[in-house]
């Protein structure tokens, strides 16, 4: 039980959070816009918002240079972000050493999300937002998504709305407070801060700003490349207690509320789970080092973009973006650009009721603890073309042969688009039959929504892709 500081009085737990976070996830009567109102006014930012990106050759980036020495793409600030190289040995997956370029962004941003009722509904505050890398124009962002060189304006442009609500925040209204990794095969180390803070006052909404109920969100998920990366990521870290909603006897919900009830029993206790996951963490070698962009090997650099020789994985390119809704008016850039559409796939399936996700401890060379959970199959298909079986993931091909009926969620799904350019992913929950096994992989085990909910109260545990979809799967039904 929580002591108040100050008072020696000991403060007795928000029972009543998960009513009102089941209230919000499970009706949109109460919501203050209608959820049609939503989509007519994202119609409306994508209108009234200029964000016209264009690719450009290296030479033309401003502000922003390959060092003579290094070969290292960086900002003349030192500040934001550069491209540098990695080398990677380690004892994990067919191709054991390599290296690549990568994204080093040592500073920690801002990811939060403002709820306060209204109506007698929890709302969450999401802001239309344009990246330079999404492939449609505006996306639904958290309240805040700020690197901390934009909220200290190293770019000298205007403040980050809302942002005093999370610099500033009383510990008692913090709902979920943590930091969480990035893709750890393109940023290394890369972290951000993920908060869900409750105001209890009025906040008016700017333009670019809505107040949305869970059960809106939850619908609004399953349009393709709508819900940004960023929202996903501190949705997943939302509390758990509210899922289920409604559910039907026998259905998805029902064993999905189940799933996140702690009484309802597990495959695993949580103790060997996690005995489970710092085994993985302790026992693959993994070692990574920065070394000069222009010492990867089997990467080449043109006028207009860095890609590997067999035209794979991703290139680095330069875009010049012009905008009438962000801090500044203009700027260059560097972005890193996918090769192919991704699968970001889980496989679900009822044990006794109770819904269970297969997930892989995955070994990422970007990630600070070697080892994160990621769905059962997280990988670019095309990227597996012609080579042989060792190479290609476990359960790639049952993902690819799925039958309609076992698709409980399919969603193509944007990644962050102020690093990434038009980085997509296709985001599925698969349901397969109470007996299909694990193939007896030491690194994927069955867990229940409620053990993953208890991770997500910690630091690398969950990787994003994994939080992804935990935010989609918590809006079945």
């Amino acid at each position: 039980m929580a002591r108040s500081a100050g008072t020696g009085l000991l403060r007795k737990p928000d029972t009543t959070l998960p009513h009102r976070l089941a209230r919000s996830a499970g009706t949109e009567q109460d919501a203050l816009h209608p959820t049609e109102d939503l989509f007519a006014w994202i119609e409306e930012r994508n209108a009234e918002q200029l964000h016209d990106v264009r690719l450009i050759p290296f030479a033309e980036l401003n502000k922003w240079r390959f060092d003579d020495a290094t070969g290292d793409l960086g900002h003349d600030s030192g500040k934001f972000f550069s491209i540098q190289g990695l080398r990677v040995h380690s004892d994990y997956g067919p191709v054991r050493t390599w290296t690549q370029p990568i994204i080093n962004q040592p500073e920690i941003g801002i990811l939060g999300i403002l709820v306060r009722e209204i109506n007698g509904v929890l709302h969450c505050l999401m802001q239309a937002k344009t990246e330079p890398g999404n492939v449609n124009g505006v996306q639904l962002s958290p309240t805040v998504q700020a690197t901390r060189s934009n909220y200290t304006r190293v770019h000298a442009g205007n403040a980050v709305p809302y942002l005093e609500h999370f610099r500033d925040a009383d510990a008692q209204h913090v709902l979920s407070d943590v930091l969480q990794s990035e893709q750890g095969s393109w940023f290394f180390r890369k972290r951000n801060r993920n908060m869900i803070v409750e105001v209890h006052e009025p906040v008016a909404e700017h333009d670019d700003f809505r107040w949305v109920t869970l059960g809106q969100l939850h619908r609004l998920l399953a349009v393709d490349n709508l819900v940004n990366m960023d929202s996903r990521t501190v949705l997943s870290c939302m509390p758990g207690g509210f899922e289920g909603a409604a559910a039907e006897p026998g259905g998805v919900a029902e064993s999905l509320e189940r799933s996140r009830d702690p009484l309802s029993g597990t495959l695993h206790t949580t103790a060997e789970v996690r005995s489970w996951i710092t085994a993985q963490q302790s026992e693959h070698l993994v070692r990574t080092d920065l070394i000069p962009l222009a010492g990867v090997r089997r990467w080449r650099r043109t006028p207009n973009e860095i890609h590997h020789e067999l035209g794979t994985f991703f290139n680095v390119v330069a875009v010049d973006v012009r905008s009438n809704s962000r801090e500044v008016g203009g700027w260059t850039q560097p972005l890193l650009r996918p090769y192919g559409t991704g699968m970001v796939a889980v496989l679900v399936k009822r044990v006794d009721g109770v819904l269970h996700a297969l997930m892989n401890a995955r070994v990422e060379p970007g990630y600070l603890d070697v080892v994160e959970l990621a769905p059962t199959v997280q990988c670019t298909p095309e990227n597996y073309t012609g080579l042989g079986v060792q190479y290609r993931p476990p359960f790639l091909d049952l993902v690819l042969d799925r039958h309609p009926e076992q698709v409980l969620f399919d969603t193509e799904l944007s990644e962050e688009g102020g690093r990434f350019h038009e980085a997509r992913n296709r985001y599925q929950i698969i349901e397969v039959d109470a007996d299909f096994p694990d193939a007896d992989l030491p690194d994927y085990r069955w867990l229940t929504l409620h053990q993953l909910t208890e991770l997500l109260k910690h630091s690398h545990y969950v990787n994003v892709q994994a939080r992804s979809l935990i935010a989609c799967l918590r809006g079945l039904r």
